[in-house]
């Protein structure tokens, strides 16, 4: 942005104001920053590998390539004044969130520091609000163990995947210390259910694996009845396999943690490979946000869920978003993006964070926006204890699930074990599908309302979570 042009554009602003009937609309100004943060502080952030002592932060993306800010203008300001605005502060349109009304992303061209570029939007009084896009550093995953396949005899009624007797979320029997019926109740809830390949799961994170062998057979690709991909600044994009916010074409998974978590949901049961996830069918939308170093932006998840919303409207039956990620810092864009997807029948499941402290105090987003399609979810081990990083909230944290010391797939064909509420959260979002699969047509606000009835009630969480429970399958399938 040219600034020594500063109040040579706040004019042309104010002119846009007018044009649009909203004199004196700074007054009634909504600041990104309203929260007394600065976003140019350094904050931490959940992390994903095992155990998670070490924090990791959101960064700058001034030099990463990424467009510096987020913008929503208010309703009244045309696209073209829109350009006008943008051109005149010497900036360019990155990209337009179309399930978002007014919602853009916007490359500074002067590498001004995006705080600044924010106010400055902020200040125009044309927006609604403004804010920097935050850069997302995951802490790697050096201390995740890997997990050989031995054979081992299945017990009656289990299925026949020879690592499931060290899935201690889907059937605890007291195995390596734990503790007899700590448990989501799987094998009571396949008596139900075992999923449906009419549901669609989406994972939103670094990407999935669709070519590992436990679950090659459970992956989404686009019917040939849905047309591409159709984006104003990307074009058409082969999304045949799922969407990549960075590249558009190809959600991969280099980084290992989508894959993990996609394992959980619905990897291939009773197939004599590896393990089971919690729906032997189901189909697993991979969305790719997160790059090999574990690196993504706040725009790029929200870039990817408004791939989810379009592939919606246009026939994709996805109901379920999982997200095992998350950070202390706000964002509103994320906010509206996020009910945007509420509005279209997506339930959001969204790990509570891994510091051991209380959201009800110190939020953690996205598992904190109090919207009516977001669960926030805390991890147990496996003796139905609140696991010692797990983060959790009376207020704020709705639900449980399993989420120490969890086998599932990883890259190069392989399995690992890993531990944090990143594994926690795709306990819900499979039992979520297991509910699908029996009641396709129920409404996102009762599916919601259903898994938070479904819990088992523990002591070791009254008072720390809103339920006070843990998941158990069984009840939500009604068994």
């Amino acid at each position: 942005m040219n600034r020594n042009n500063f109040f040579l554009h706040l004019g042309l602003a104010a002119g846009l104001i007018a044009l649009a009937a909203f004199a004196g609309a700074l007054s009634r100004m909504d600041f990104s920053l309203d929260n007394g943060e600065s976003s140019s502080e350094v904050v931490s952030i959940s992390t994903v590998s095992e155990d998670f002592s070490e924090p990791t932060e959101f960064l700058r993306v001034s030099d990463s390539g990424e467009p510096e800010v987020l913008v929503k203008f208010r309703d009244g300001i045309s696209r073209e004044q829109i350009e006008k605005l943008v051109s005149a502060n010497h900036d360019r349109i990155e990209d337009k969130i179309e399930s978002v009304d007014g919602l853009y992303s916007i490359d500074d061209l002067d590498d001004v520091d995006a705080e600044n570029v924010a106010r400055e939007y902020s200040l125009s009084g044309a927006v609604v609000y403004a804010e920097p896009n935050l850069m997302i550093k995951l802490d790697p995953n050096e201390n995740l163990r890997v997990k050989k396949s031995v054979y081992s005899e299945p017990e009656a009624d289990s299925p026949d995947d020879p690592m499931f007797s060290e899935q201690w979320a889907l059937n605890n029997s007291g195995q390596n210390n734990g503790k007899s019926e700590a448990d989501i109740r799987a094998l009571d809830a396949w008596k139900k259910t075992k999923g449906s390949d009419k549901v669609v799961i989406a994972v939103l994170d670094s990407g999935v694996d669709y070519n590992h062998a436990d679950l090659a057979s459970n992956m989404w690709t686009r019917p040939d009845s849905i047309p591409e991909y159709q984006d104003a600044e990307l074009g058409s994009v082969d999304d045949f396999y799922g969407f990549d916010a960075e590249d558009a074409a190809d959600p991969m998974d280099d980084n290992g943690h989508g894959t993990h978590c996609a394992g959980v949901i619905g990897a291939e049961a009773d197939n004599g490979e590896g393990i089971a996830g919690i729906n032997w069918k189901v189909e697993i939308m991979p969305l790719k946000f997160l790059g090999r170093g574990g690196f993504g932006s706040t725009k790029n998840a929200i870039e990817a869920i408004n791939y989810v919303i379009d592939r919606k409207k246009a026939g994709v039956n996805v109901r379920v978003i999982s997200a095992s990620w998350g950070s202390t810092s706000k964002s509103k864009a994320l906010e509206d993006v996020i009910r945007k997807a509420g509005e279209e029948g997506i339930l959001f499941v969204a790990a509570a964070g891994n510091d051991s402290s209380n959201n009800d105090k110190r939020p953690h987003y996205p598992s904190n926006y109090n919207l009516p399609n977001v669960i926030s979810v805390a991890a147990l081990d496996r003796n139905d204890d609140l696991a010692k990083f797990s983060n959790y909230g009376e207020k704020t944290v709705h639900i449980a699930a399993p989420g120490k010391d969890i086998v599932s797939t990883w890259l190069g064909q392989a399995y690992r074990e890993a531990s944090g509420t990143s594994m926690a959260a795709p306990q819900i979002s499979g039992v979520a599908g297991l509910i699908l699969s029996m009641n396709p047509k129920i409404s996102v606000e009762k599916l919601r309302e259903k898994i938070l009835k479904s819990v088992d009630k523990l002591d070791s969480l009254k008072g720390k979570i809103e339920s006070g429970g843990r998941i158990n399958a069984a009840k939500a399938v009604g068994n």
